[in-house]
């Protein structure tokens, strides 16, 4: 018959296999290096679409002349209220995302989830409400579209990591 194990022997048992840290709770496990590589990229991804955002919200007349036609900048400026307030938010929730994902939160999945329902908002104004690639041809179709599969991925990955407690 096998021997009792102590108390302290199943203690240091879950210590060793856990690495638990007693003294406040956390996992100390080191954080996987993909997570570094995909967190650091999707910051670096949603700070650029931020600076697109305040760059193209900020711009005088005379900086969107230098760059559009007169077709592609009413276009611009007839895009409603909500549209833009979508593309805030979607590039907003995208960067607090990244930042709770290096984080190991698992609340970076609801604000890539958050994000992503904001970039479908916006799209619906310019794929349907509005003849964006008439205007602007097909690359706006071609930078959506990765747009919404990158945010796809990072949904996915933060989905994972939470399930699999990379994410806490």
């Amino acid at each position: 018959m096998p021997a009792m194990r102590t108390e302290n022997q199943v203690t240091a048992t879950i210590v060793k296999k856990y690495k638990v840290n007693l003294m406040n709770g956390e996992d100390n496990t080191s954080t996987p290096l993909s997570l570094w590589l995909v967190g650091g990229a999707a910051l670096i991804w949603n700070l650029f679409g931020m600076m697109i955002y305040v760059m193209t919200v900020s711009a005088t007349p005379d900086q969107l002349a230098q760059q559009y036609n007169e077709a592609q900048i009413a276009f611009m400026q007839s895009v409603p209220v909500w549209a833009t307030s979508a593309n805030a938010i979607a590039v907003t929730a995208g960067v607090i995302g990244s930042v709770l994902l290096l984080l190991r939160r698992s609340a970076a999945l609801p604000a890539f989830i958050l994000s992503l329902l904001a970039l479908v908002v916006q799209n619906l104004h310019s794929f349907v409400l509005a003849d964006v690639i008439g205007v602007f041809g097909m690359v706006p179709l071609y930078i959506a579209a990765t747009v919404f599969v990158v945010a796809i991925m990072l949904l996915l990955y933060s989905y994972r990591g939470k399930r699999s407690g990379l994410l806490r």
